[in-house]
């Protein structure tokens, strides 16, 4: 029919006088938003208590941008790490896109940060202060009285105290709980230098929060772009069964005691519910489109329909288009069979490089610009500079180096013996002197053992230079 494709013209929170349409929707119940509830509140204790959590000494979850400091369940990362932090990300990655492929924007709907905080957290709090749909909807187009008034201001401060309170965690993931903590039993005005990210994090997160809102899914988020390319027919997502809601002669009004399969009319009875439930104002029964982002929202209220008017559940469920069409359950397709054998190898890789790592990592270089220095009997003689960096939560004590592969001397320009701090780094400079006879070219290779005391901890090389030999 003409006309019937023009919901793919434009987003469904732009009117078409090309305003934004303000969503007003239907508080949601039912079994999937009790589940998704219980999964919310799970991941939001996660989320506040990460920062605090610590592992062997370690902060679980620590993202230190400024510092180059990283933690992942407990494991530390620094700069040296960076291949690991970028194969941890391409599996997340690659994770989410295997999900994709089989179960849609089930993310979105279910562990996305924005999706979570928004349904579960401010929405409940809008509920709790303006009411339902139909309550939000006559406050929205009333006077500025002292009841709306009051009601805006009350919510929009619950939202600031709220945004601030996330902002502040945000915080400790970036510099730290530890820090964060000392940094408010200083004060404010201890640290005024940190108080103005914070309060830029609470006006952004307030901006997205109060305004922006769904519009994060539908317009700033990738994801909802990148579903169109890994989504197939094949990917369970959540449908509106159109043969069982249509039938041969489409939907019709519900009407007491009416047969309505003799007339050849579906089981959807045309009542809007799907639609004003939806927190992005789609459609459901136009079939998968971008602003869907897998709330099961329209699954439960539609299940609920169908138990007033005694027809079986499920008109809208997860369930693929193959499915709808073909009547064939879910199988495990190619496609996500070549997710999982890349995800599973990345994963591997991982695995055995975390366990391969060094705790100690040194590093020795000749020193940029300096050449070999001449010495008494035939010696040569190479400076360097040395950095060793400490990943442990322990610090390594009387460390010293020695030559494994050539017969020769390395001296500290300090002293002998140095001690490394707990996640830390050590850096100073050496001389290396090695008898000429005992060198087989311009540029060795030396080997060069990193002890701890008597213990030897790590192994680096590094290369000396010495006069050519034309022999």
């Amino acid at each position: 029919m003409d006309g019937e494709e023009n919901f793919r013209d434009s987003i469904g929170t732009i009117s078409k006088e090309g305003k934004r349409a303000w969503m007003f929707p239907k508080k949601p119940s039912g079994r999937y938003y009790n589940y998704r509830k219980w999964v919310s509140y799970a991941l939001l204790a996660f989320l506040f208590s990460a920062p605090f959590i610590k592992v062997g000494g370690n902060q679980f979850l620590l993202f230190n941008v400024l510092e180059r400091r990283f933690n992942i369940f407990g494991f530390p990362f620094w700069p040296q790490d960076f291949h690991l932090v970028v194969i941890a990300m391409i599996i997340g990655v690659v994770f989410v896109a295997l999900f994709t492929v089989g179960f849609g924007r089930i993310f979105c709907g279910w562990m996305c940060p924005q999706t979570i905080f928004m349904e579960m957290v401010f929405r409940r709090i809008e509920y709790w202060i303006d009411g339902d749909r139909g309550a939000q909807i006559r406050l929205d187009k009333s006077p500025w009285n002292f009841r709306k008034i009051w009601k805006r201001t009350l919510k929009w401060g619950v939202f600031l105290l709220i945004s601030f309170l996330i902002a502040n965690i945000f915080l400790a993931y970036l510099i730290g709980s530890d820090k964060l903590i000392g940094y408010i039993q200083d004060g404010p005005a201890a640290h005024t230098g940190t108080i103005i990210p914070l309060l830029i994090f609470t006006a952004v997160f307030y901006f997205v929060f109060a305004w922006f809102r769904e519009q994060v899914c539908i317009i700033a988020c990738p994801y909802g772009r990148l579903q169109g390319v890994l989504l197939d027919d094949k990917s369970i997502v959540v449908a509106y069964d159109h043969k069982r809601g249509e039938g041969p002669n489409g939907r019709k009004k519900f009407r007491k005691n009416e047969d309505r399969e003799a007339l050849g009319h579906g089981d959807c009875i045309d009542c809007f519910q799907c639609v004003h439930v939806c927190p992005t104002g789609i459609d459901i029964r136009n079939g998968t489109q971008l602003e869907c982002v897998n709330c099961t929202a329209c699954i439960d209220e539609c299940d609920t329909i169908m138990e007033k008017i005694n027809r079986p559940k499920g008109l809208i469920r997860y369930a693929s288009e193959h499915e709808i069409n073909t009547k064939q359950k879910f199988r495990v397709t190619s496609r996500m069979k070549g997710y999982a054998a890349v995800l599973t190898i990345l994963t591997g890789l991982l695995v055995g490089m975390l366990f391969l790592r060094n705790e100690l990592e040194a590093n020795i270089l000749r020193l940029p610009g300096q050449l070999y220095e001449r010495k008494e009997n035939n010696v040569i003689s190479n400076v360097y500079t040395y950095k060793l960096v400490n990943k442990t939560v322990d610090p390594v004590e009387q460390v010293n180096f020695k030559l494994l592969s050539h017969k020769g001397t390395i001296t500290m320009v300090s002293q002998d013996y140095f001690e490394v701090p707990a996640q830390d780094l050590a850096e100073g400079t050496l001389f290396i002197e090695i008898n000429n006879a005992a060198l087989t070219g311009d540029k060795d290779k030396l080997k060069i053992g990193v002890y701890s005391g008597d213990e030897l901890i790590e192994t680096t090389t590094t290369q000396f230079l010495a006069p050519r030999s034309y022999n």
